[in-house]
């Protein structure tokens, strides 16, 4: 046998090694259990995949994210097969890994039960323990049609296999644009197939690599995605390297689903979500609208003293303006339909509040004195989301954005961009959020207007910005909206998780469309630069976002009741009502628990209403002019002044801190 010559590539070491002609991807890393797979000339490939003279190959370790997809994937083939085996009549979807997981679509007589994700479950841990082994082989379209005749869906993907497949849900993971191939899962002893999926891969040697997974629950889902198709029953399931990974990834979706925005709304009495109104279109209770007045009040304030003017607009408009702005070319898919409002004129819902803002700069004559201009708008949207992916206030399709956007000349640009992030930063840790990166979105040739040459000018510009905040700084290739690249602000909340907060975007289309002008110094008339902001994204959603940060425990300034009276009897509630209204002089939020339940019931009610400072008094206190606190965390403080009590509260309150 000949030796070929290959190089192993681990971070920045290089290996030059001889090896056999025939010796396998895996064999370079025998031993090394953590080692799923190998990236050969660039591409994912199996262990089991045959070394040529020249190769270049970088070991795929289980925990990269290459190696939890190959993981989640096997797995889903996993529960394919265990699906089978329980419900032969099943046919087989599509099974991709996805963030944390993996799911596998299947049409079936009757919908799946939690007992029979149970048995599922039973059945998957059996074929883990058979350590079947996972082989790939290349096979030509027609006889994937005769192995797979009994697949209707799977013969549906062959036919879309190249471009079209790419475009299709999940088709990508089945048969690509390449090659054909079908994995075989073979019994370890006898070598006979067990089951056997059209798949690309790669995947793990075999099944007993497959060390912890759950089945989380099940879902109904259009074949690829479709309205028009079928709907299949979808399983999800998650799976991790080991145990204890597992164990933590569901403590932290118990985690989760305490802080989970929906729950908490109703729990707290923040918001609902009538039927009656319809999917996605919320209303604030009284409690959740002190939270809301007081984050925009807050945000108001600083606005204004950052030079922003304040400006309104309707909330509907003539098709017209939206064809000027170009949102009915590029946009229209999520704006609602258009009303006849008078005779052969369409009315749009606005899902943007920009086009109506260039209306306001263009309204009369704008000099370079006036520049930077900056508009800012509370204004409310309305963007048509598939009833499928509404979820509470973080997916909504009525809600409101703290919209602003910027007016500057060219020159003003660079240092507009760093005050305009300053800012934004500074405000969102205001209200509690800390741990940032920054992401930044650039130009999709294929869904975009305006020139290189400014794009590549805007990108810059806001690359530069995100530089100097000395955070990470991440880049997202073709993620820009359609008139100019974009900064987005990425948080992390009180258990890790990644929200999409503040944007902001550098555009130079919209002016040229509306033809947007200025004096300059020479009396020239000049464009101006025009910069999008929205600092929350919307009001909505970040109050869903601040919810399940605090887990509705929010600090002072922010919870709806800042302290609640709790007297000790009857004849205490006159006391603390003047308590009270002392208070409320000072603008703080006190009420007073004067009904018939006992104290300790009171208490329960106001550490399950999550309020800051319960104010309890006694005789004991009425005699010294005091009050005696009860904190959140069960502590006490007896005998303190009123004035020090209301004192108190005011400092937590002014310090925006947590208590």
């Amino acid at each position: 046998m000949s030796d070929v010559r290959v190089a192993v590539q681990r971070d920045s070491e290089r290996e030059e090694r001889v090896v056999t002609t025939g010796t396998t991807a895996g064999a370079l890393f025998e031993g090394e259990r953590n080692i799923v797979a190998a990236r050969v000339g660039g591409q994912l490939r199996d262990l089991a995949h045959p070394l040529a003279d020249g190769d270049e190959v970088e070991p795929v370790d289980v925990n990269s994210p290459d190696g939890l997809d190959i993981l989640r994937h096997s797995t889903a083939h996993v529960m394919a097969q265990a699906v089978q085996e329980l419900f032969p009549e099943a046919k087989l979807g599509i099974g991709p890994p996805v963030k944390d997981g993996f799911y596998y679509d299947f049409d079936v007589a009757e919908p799946f039960h939690p007992d029979d994700l149970k048995r599922i479950e039973k059945k998957m841990q059996e074929i883990i323990k058979r350590g079947q082994r996972f082989s790939r082989r290349v096979t030509t379209d027609e006889e994937a049609r005769q192995e797979l005749a009994g697949e209707p869906y799977k013969l549906e993907l062959i036919g879309l296999k190249g471009s079209a497949a790419e475009a299709a849900e999940g088709a990508s993971a089945e048969v690509g644009a390449g090659e054909l191939t079908i994995y075989d899962n073979l019994d370890a002893k006898t070598g006979e197939l067990c089951w056997k999926d059209l798949c690309r891969g790669p995947h793990l040697p075999t099944t007993r690599l497959v060390p912890a997974f759950k089945l989380m629950r099940v879902a109904a889902a259009y074949w690829r995605g479709n309205e028009k198709n079928k709907q299949l029953q979808r399983i999800y399931g998650t799976a991790w390297p080991a145990k204890d990974q597992l164990k933590a990834y569901l403590e932290f979706l118990a985690e989760a689903e305490k802080r989970d925005h929906r729950k908490l709304g109703s729990e707290l009495d923040l918001f609902s979500i009538p039927e009656e109104i319809g999917s996605g279109l919320a209303v604030f209770h009284p409690k959740g609208g002190i939270i809301r007045r007081v984050m925009e009040d807050y945000s108001r304030k600083r606005h204004e003293e950052s030079d922003y003017e304040f400006v309104y607009s309707p909330h509907a408009t003539k098709g017209t303006l939206f064809e000027k702005s170009g949102h009915l070319d590029w946009y229209a898919d999520g704006m609602y339909p258009p009303m006849q409002l008078d005779e052969g004129q369409d009315y749009y819902l606005k899902p943007m509040n920009c086009p109506m803002h260039n209306l306001i700069f263009d309204a009369r004559g704008r000099s370079y004195r006036e520049l930077p201009l900056r508009l800012f708008e509370f204004g409310t949207v309305y963007r048509y989301e598939k009833s499928g992916v509404v979820h509470g206030l973080t997916r909504a399709r009525g809600f409101t954005q703290d919209d602003a956007h910027i007016y500057c000349t060219r020159e003003q640009m660079a240092d507009e961009l760093d005050s305009l992030l300053t800012f934004v930063l500074n405000l969102l840790r205001d209200y509690g959020l800390d741990d940032f990166y920054l992401e930044l979105s650039t130009k999709d040739p294929e869904k975009s207007i305006g020139s290189d040459e400014n794009w590549e000018q805007a990108t810059e510009a806001l690359r530069q910005a995100a530089e100097k905040q000395g955070l990470e700084l991440v880049m997202d290739p073709g993620g820009a909206a359609f008139y100019g690249p974009k900064i987005s602000v990425q948080a992390k909340d009180a258990i890790g998780r990644t929200w999409q907060m503040s944007t902001i975007q550098v555009d130079f289309n919209l002016p040229d469309r509306f033809d947007l002008e200025y004096t300059a110094a020479d009396g020239s008339r000049q464009r101006p630069v025009m910069i999008h902001r929205a600092l929350f994204g919307s009001i909505e959603r970040f109050f869903a976002v601040l919810l399940e940060h605090y887990a509705g425990v929010f600090p002072p300034w922010l919870a709806p009741v800042q302290a609640v009276g709790i007297p000790i009897g009857d004849d205490h509630v006159p006391y603390l009502r003047e308590f009270a209204a002392e208070a409320k002089a000072k603008g703080l939020r006190v009420e007073v628990d004067a009904s018939s339940d006992r104290m300790q019931k009171k208490i329960r009610n106001a550490q399950k209403a999550k309020v800051p400072f319960m104010v309890i008094a006694g005789d004991d206190d009425m005699a010294a002019g005091a009050v005696s606190f009860r904190y959140r965390d069960g502590s006490q403080k007896n005998g303190i002044p009123r004035e020090e009590a209301i004192a108190e509260i005011q400092r937590a309150v002014d310090s925006r801190e947590q208590v």
